[in-house]
């Protein structure tokens, strides 16, 4: 399965969901090439500026659904928490929302790519991720460890660095039925990803879908020093 089908992901609703325990701090894994470009490593990726790097910061993981198009709620909600905000999507998730609104929000360019050796870090070391909308590409090639995308790489190098994850799943009802979507969140939830509450986001009888609860992902993750 390549990244490319995540443009499936368009129609898709939810998965099943769990709550989990904490990430557990569980050893660093090879260091492969690309693993170290995520930017996660070392805290000599912090580029940031000074007023920037007091607060926590936040990695947000978008995949290609449509409710993709209101990640910026969960962005404005993070900012009210106090975290600052980077946007790392995958790459058929940029075109699911308005890049330009998002970069302007946030104050930094969007990821979806590999840097360039020499280029420097655009993200300081995430103090905790978020993956909302978390497809079904997404969720399975992140339990099975392939880490062929920006994204997924920062994902699989998380768990070796005792990072904090909560997911939003949003997969649809005949693809949570595939034996493999049911293995992956059993993996996960035993690597500490804390999951989120199961959304079809099918339409209703009056054409509306159910609300997407983007705060829900800050809700899950566990507290932050001075928090209760």
């Amino acid at each position: 399965m390549t990244e490319q089908t995540e443009k499936a992901a368009r129609t898709e609703g939810t998965g099943r969901a769990e709550g989990t325990g904490r990430p557990e701090g569980a050893a660093r894994t090879g260091g492969a090439g690309q693993a170290a470009e995520t930017g996660q490593a070392e805290e000599a990726g912090r580029s940031e500026g000074a007023g920037q790097s007091e607060k926590p910061f936040l990695y947000v993981v978008v995949c290609a659904a449509g409710i993709a198009v209101d990640v910026s709620k969960l962005i404005t909600a993070a900012q009210e928490r106090n975290w600052a905000v980077g946007v790392i999507a995958t790459p058929v998730a940029a075109g699911f929302f308005d890049t330009a609104a998002v970069e302007a929000q946030t104050g930094r360019p969007i990821r979806s790519a590999w840097r360039a050796p020499g280029d420097p870090r655009p993200f300081p070391a995430p103090d905790a991720i978020v993956v909302a909308p978390a497809t079904f590409n997404t969720i399975n090639k992140w339990a099975a460890g392939t880490a062929d995308t920006l994204a997924l790489g920062t994902l699989c190098e998380a768990y070796g660095l005792g990072v904090p994850i909560a997911v939003l799943p949003c997969v649809g009802e005949a693809l949570t039925a595939h034996p493999a979507y049911a293995a992956s969140l059993e993996r996960l939830r035993g690597m500490g990803v804390r999951f989120g509450d199961p959304y079809a986001g099918d339409e209703g009888a009056d054409g509306g879908r159910p609300e997407f609860r983007w705060e829900r992902a800050l809700e899950l993750l566990p507290p932050r020093g001075g928090e209760g």
